[in-house]
């Protein structure tokens, strides 16, 4: 019983179909909603620490690592408009173990992202709510590691937007959209409010801490490399487009357009917003802080607008939420169906949704949310993503080699090219992460297979 044997993959029953009520616009926002969030929010200051006004250059290098691997996801996608994303396209060109690892990352990658973003929703909430006079106790609003009980706020928000997702994907989508279109016009109120100060002297010098990536005291890496492996947290996201294959109307054309759509936008979005930033102010008075663009605008005197864009920041951060619990939770319902997971988990309810495996990722989710410390290991989910692209990038390669005259509607250009320059770009921001993050990744990994082999493997539905 080989670990590489590969899934056909074939249309599914009637019965656990998921609905196509999705269209290209509802996906470049599913994108953008995932992509544009606490990354351009908050870690434009983390990689100004490490970067300073070279930081711009880190979301070029981030921006373009990722536009290399959305455009193998496009071609992937339009190929096996399936379901499963990236442990999918593995399952049916790499073989099961590899697969195994791949959808092992997937969970590791999004239940952080969710966690994380709950929990920074939930800082927002509290303030938002100690200023209307109602204070939420401190131990409902942080998990053990910061002396709570459970952090209630990122339990609740995760909550209502599982609750939002149950509902069905063209309602979700909607709303989602909506939110969308507000976070672009508070980046846009940011730009036009903070530009007009834009000093050239604030872009020296440009690169304080150099080009590559250089560890410092507690392992942390500065540079432009070294925060480029940071700010890729702000550009992962479009991966989620693909999970919705099995919704999307027209696959062949909307997946492409959502998948490189939303990363053209958003590349568009951050360097714009990157470069007000770091120009508007000295990257030293806004490096540290957990809001930078609000404190930019504050001390710009636009005390107003700085809690403007706050709020609706706040309002608009469960776009995030919604695109990554939805995409985990697919990722969740094609295992069940390959048979790592209880196979009754993959039942689809009359409306076309998966209830049941939605509500079991949301209690999943929610317990890291309420409990877990995410200081220390929040990096991992770009460890667990780039193992991801690096997997899909290999597939395009082994497909263009091994089935070169396969439809393809969407061919990747300069394939041979564009594929090794996302896998050896992945690989050089994994080992620029922290050394601690690369020992946690493998260790998980190690988990995983040790599952893999003494459960999964013998329950794959291929092994039946």
């Amino acid at each position: 019983m080989s670990m590489f044997r590969r899934k056909i993959i074939t249309e599914q029953p009637v019965e656990q179909r998921l609905a196509r009520t999705l269209s290209w616009p509802h996906l470049v926002a599913l994108g953008v909603g995932a992509i544009v969030g606490t990354g351009i929010l908050t870690l434009i200051g983390v990689g100004a620490d490490r970067a300073g006004p070279a930081v711009i250059l880190s979301f070029v290098i981030a921006g373009a690592i990722c536009a290399c691997a959305a455009l193998c996801y496009a071609e992937m996608a339009t190929m096996i408009p399936a379901s499963g994303s990236a442990y999918t396209y593995s399952y049916a060109v790499l073989g099961e173990v590899i697969a195994w690892v791949v959808g092992w990352s997937l969970i590791l990658e999004y239940s952080l992202v969710v966690s994380t973003v709950a929990v920074g929703w939930s800082g927002y909430a509290v303030g938002f709510l100690n200023g209307l006079g109602i204070v939420v106790p401190a131990a409902l609003a942080n998990g053990p590691a910061l002396g709570g009980v459970v952090n209630l706020p990122a339990v609740a928000i995760i909550a209502v937007v599982s609750g939002l997702l149950t509902l069905g994907t063209r309602e979700s989508a909607r709303i989602n959209m909506i939110l969308v279109l507000l976070k672009i016009a508070t980046l846009a109120l940011f730009v036009a409010v903070a530009l007009p100060h834009f000093d050239a002297a604030n872009l020296t010098p440009f690169a304080p801490y150099g080009y590559g990536s250089s560890a410092a005291a507690g392992g942390v890496k500065y540079g432009v490399m070294g925060a480029a492996a940071i700010i890729f947290f702000a550009f992962y996201g479009f991966d989620a487009i693909s999970t919705a294959a099995e919704e999307t109307k027209r696959p062949e054309r909307d997946l492409a357009i959502g998948i490189v759509g939303s990363m053209l936008a958003c590349t568009a979005i951050y360097m714009v917003v990157a470069a007000t930033a770091v120009g508007a102010m000295s990257f030293t008075r806004f490096a540290k802080s957990p809001e930078p663009l609000a404190l930019i605008l504050r001390d710009l005197g636009s005390p107003g607008v700085a809690t403007l864009v706050a709020a609706a920041a706040a309002i608009a951060l469960p776009t995030v939420l919604l695109a990554f619990l939805y995409g985990q939770s697919r990722i969740f319902l094609v295992m069940a169906r390959d048979g790592f997971l209880p196979v009754g988990l993959a039942k689809i309810s009359a409306r076309g949704t998966p209830v049941r495996i939605t509500l079991l990722t949301a209690i999943f989710v929610a317990v890291i949310a309420g409990i877990a410390p995410l200081d220390t290991i929040a990096s991992l989910a770009n460890a667990g993503t780039l193992c991801a692209f690096i997997a899909v990038a290999a597939c395009v390669l082994v497909l263009r080699r091994r089935d070169p005259r396969a439809p393809r509607p969407f061919r990747t250009p300069i394939a041979w090219v564009v594929a090794p320059a996302a896998i050896l770009g992945c690989v050089y921001l994994f080992f620029s992460l922290q050394t601690v993050t690369q020992l946690w990744f493998f260790a998980w990994n190690g988990v995983g297979l040790a599952v893999y082999f003494a459960y999964g493997r013998r329950r794959a539905t291929l092994a039946l």
